[in-house]
């Protein structure tokens, strides 16, 4: 067979989803509710399709491509273009979006089946995998930025998709404006490689980065190289939510549970991952960058899974959690396990789109009340969503032979074996939290499945929580499971989170899937060397998973969260009781939130307005516009004395000048003679 794709087959991949969306967005009433539900679900699937023929050939064939289909422009030398790179990276990427895309899309029928925007989302949902799409397959920075930036503004259309809701309206402008922060780091790191590189393409780039490390930053000692890494690390710190720029990623839980998924699984959270994961032949030459990213990640990974404690909010559990993981990630990379980093990105895809699926088949089932405390209970009257959402728990946690174990105890034993500067507190972190994240995802499995029905009584009653009948008496809303449009991809989604681990966990980190898309520098980054010698195959890796710290610190986790709720249920009372400023520091999450409105934004609208009233009303319009009007004014008074209109006047003014032309020539004479 042919090592090479076809580059129609590539092309279709994201048009396919694209022309879903614009048949939806345009022409929805046209085609009704039906008619853009299977418009844009057969463009998916058709993405997906072909995505995974492609995965077939480059793991079988070891099919690549990398060449430019549209030429947008040139400026001199450099090449403006839209090209597609495929290789074990982008493959795999391909069939993880249009995959969770695909069931997000199917659980969409049921979820808002009565949305009066039904159309509308389809087409939202249709154009994010678009854009994906294009993010990952793309060969350069122009169309990583183009892809970028409309993952950006899809996720501001779908977060703020209700958009007569004001805390959607909130949410959605705080994540567009957190990311353009972001994304001016993102921008400054790619200008950097283009001014010293000369173009945009990715292989170009790469090619040239032994001179680039050569290189100081003019006007400082700053190694060029570091400087670059970090600007689009700060890019990936806004996508990929990592501290501080993960302010937005809990408030777009705003939005329908769909988009949630999408986003926080695999779409435009791992854009960062993926990113950093392509750079890898320049993140490798510079420790200051990856010592950068290691820190980030190792304080996201903790401090993030500590609020996800305290939350009651179903969704916001699981956004905590995809903050936390996001962390376990960006460790990875900064220990130069970028294949690790993706392998996790992967696993988490399955089991955290099945977690915010189930979510959301939950707040179904109890008639869109979200508080974890007002159910209980759950599991004999949710029977499929409780055992995915189980599954999904269990891979989460680390689990032995679920997939979550093998990519979080690669990332753990990387961690271990790195060397660079902040591994030590990394390794703290990456340990700490595997506790934290069995205690808080157990913590909600125990209030929603297990323990007394609370949905008869609401001890936290929301505003939606009145249900009287015409007697007045409360008749409580009885949970039910939700139809097979959202089971289904429940269903589906759970395979993967048990067996996904175990069955591409060789290829993917020690064999040679990755081999000409990742660089890892092994003399100067052991981990992964180290890494590859201890392992024995992915059996025996379970099987000494159960000897080691993390499996019994998640199992702490689990046991502490069953004692807490289930059999002592007082207890977490008396905590809250008794921790005074810690709680508080939590539930106002690190008053993070807090210091940007009251200082950031506070300062940028003092700055904003300062820059109005001094700038543009002072000296734009009162010294330039009026200013000037008002000198003209002046001098045009003054002039108003010697035009009078006077006949005589303009009379003598002529003979009186007539009289200094005959005579100005006498001057020095006359003064002359009254000199001596």
């Amino acid at each position: 067979m042919s090592a090479t794709l076809s580059q129609n087959m590539l092309v279709a991949v994201p048009l396919a989803p694209l022309v879903g969306s614009i048949i939806a967005g345009f022409f929805g009433k046209a085609v009704g509710r039906r008619g853009s539900h299977i418009v844009t679900i057969l463009g998916v699937a058709i993405a997906f399709v072909l995505s995974a023929l492609v995965l077939k050939s480059v793991v079988v064939d070891g099919a690549r491509f990398n060449a430019t289909i549209y030429e947008w422009m040139r400026l001199g030398d450099l090449k403006m273009e839209i090209g597609f790179l495929v290789d074990g990276l982008t493959a795999m990427m391909m069939c993880v979006v249009t995959f969770v895309s695909l069931m997000v899309h199917i659980y969409t029928i049921g979820y808002m089946e009565e949305d009066p925007g039904y159309q509308r989302f389809f087409s939202y949902i249709s154009l994010f995998t678009f854009s994906m799409l294009m993010l990952v397959m793309s060969n350069n920075f122009l169309q990583l930025f183009f892809g970028w930036e409309a993952v950006g503004l899809v996720s501001y259309l779908l977060i703020g998709f209700w958009f007569k809701k004001p805390t959607a309206i909130f949410a959605n402008m705080k994540a567009f404006l957190v990311n353009r922060v972001g994304d001016f780091g993102f921008i400054l790191g790619i200008g950097l490689l283009l001014a010293f590189t000369g173009t945009l393409n990715y292989g170009e780039t790469f090619a040239k980065s032994g001179e680039l490390a050569q290189l100081t930053l003019p006007g400082t000692n700053w190694m060029l190289l570091s400087v670059a890494c970090i600007c689009l690390f700060i890019g990936a710190m806004g996508k990929s939510a990592q501290v501080p720029l993960h302010v937005w990623l809990p408030d777009s839980m705003e939005g329908p549970t769909p988009i949630s998924a999408l986003i926080h699984a695999a779409t435009m959270v791992t854009a960062g991952i993926f990113m950093v994961a392509r750079m890898s032949p320049l993140f490798e030459l510079s420790d200051t960058a990856l010592s950068f990213v290691l820190v980030i990640g190792s304080i996201t990974a903790l401090f993030m899974g500590f609020l996800g404690i305290i939350q009651n909010d179903i969704k916001r559990v699981v956004a905590y959690s995809t903050l936390s993981q996001l962390g376990y990630m960006t460790v990875a990379l900064g220990v130069s396990a970028y294949s690790v980093a993706v392998f996790h990105l992967m696993t988490h895809a399955f089991f955290k789109a099945l977690l915010f699926l189930g979510a959301g088949s939950v707040i179904i089932g109890m008639h869109h009340d979200q508080d974890i405390r007002n159910m209980g209970g759950l599991r004999k009257y949710m029977p499929i969503t409780w055992i995915t959402s189980l599954l999904g728990s269990l891979a989460l946690i680390g689990t032995p032979l679920f997939s979550g174990f093998y990519s979080k105890d690669s990332i753990i034993e990387a961690v271990h074996e790195s060397h660079l500067w902040g591994a030590g507190f990394a390794n703290f972190a990456v340990l700490a939290g595997v506790f934290v994240t069995a205690f808080y995802s157990f913590r909600m499995y125990f209030l929603v499945f297990h323990g007394k029905e609370n949905f008869r009584h609401k001890p936290f009653p929301g505003e939606h929580d009145h249900h009287d009948d015409h007697e007045g008496h409360h008749e409580p809303h009885v949970p039910h499971e939700s139809p097979w449009v959202v089971t289904a991809p429940l269903v589906l989604l759970a395979i993967p989170s048990v067996v996904i681990g175990y069955l591409t966990i060789e290829p993917l980190l020690y064999g040679e899937f990755f081999k000409d898309a990742i660089f890892v520098d092994s003399a100067r980054h052991p981990a992964m060397a180290e890494l590859k010698e201890a392992f024995h195959g992915a059996s025996a890796m379970a099987l000494h998973g159960l000897s080691t710290a993390p499996f019994w610190l998640a199992l702490g986790g689990v046991v502490v969260a069953w004692w807490f709720y289930l059999i002592q249920p007082a207890i977490p009372a008396a905590i809250k009781a008794r921790s005074g400023f810690l709680y508080k520091l939590l539930e106002n999450k690190y008053y993070m939130d807090a210091f940007n409105e009251k200082v950031i934004a506070a300062g940028a609208r003092m700055l904003g307005i300062g820059l109005w009233k001094g700038g543009d009303v002072g000296l734009i319009d009162g010294a330039v516009v009026n200013g000037s009007a008002r000198l003209v004014g002046g001098i045009a008074s003054l002039t108003r004395f010697l035009q009078t209109g006077h006949l005589y006047w303009y009379a003598l003014v002529m003979l009186l000048g007539v009289f200094g032309l005959m005579t100005w020539q006498l001057w020095p004479t006359l003064g002359g003679l009254f000199g001596r």
